[in-house]
């Protein structure tokens, strides 16, 4: 596949999940902690988790197959011995910090936030981590147009 075309389908799905991501957390999470609703956040999830997981899976997938692209195969991940390899070790540093987020928040904080809106403020900061954490992946990965980090 060329890299043009795992570059759009890597955008388009960088998108999806840090937007996806962004709407949760500037329109939806203040208006939960205002009114102490949990359901805000949950129905949002409900709906929006097939949609965000699936593109968090394209990402992985092209991310990894464009950095074999950029001839930086797994035994040189977090070596940061150039440019690019950097880029990608920064970028699956913050895709590990993503994942833990991510169990943290399904095994621990939404299944008490179903029935306690006092987990609300924690799942506040597991929001904030992984929408923060999206965000700079995009950043990172602006990189790559100049040669990496």
């Amino acid at each position: 596949m060329s890299h043009h075309l795992l570059l759009i389908i890597h955008l388009i799905c960088a998108a999806v999940w840090v937007g996806g991501h962004l709407v949760l957390w500037i329109t939806i999470l203040p208006k939960a902690l205002k009114y102490k609703d949990p359901k805000l956040i949950l129905n949002y999830e409900q709906h929006y988790e097939a949609l965000g997981m699936s593109s968090l899976v394209l990402l992985v997938i092209t991310g990894v197959w464009m950095a074999y692209q950029f001839n930086i195969p797994v035994s040189d991940w977090f070596s940061f011995s150039s440019p690019l390899e950097r880029m990608v070790s920064f970028k699956l540093t913050l895709l590990i910090s993503t994942v833990l987020f991510a169990i943290s928040a399904q095994t621990r904080v939404i299944p008490k936030l179903r029935y306690n809106p006092d987990k609300l403020p924690e799942m506040a900061l597991h929001i904030t981590g992984v929408t923060l954490l999206g965000v700079a992946m995009l950043i990172v990965g602006s990189f790559a147009r100049y040669g990496g980090v």
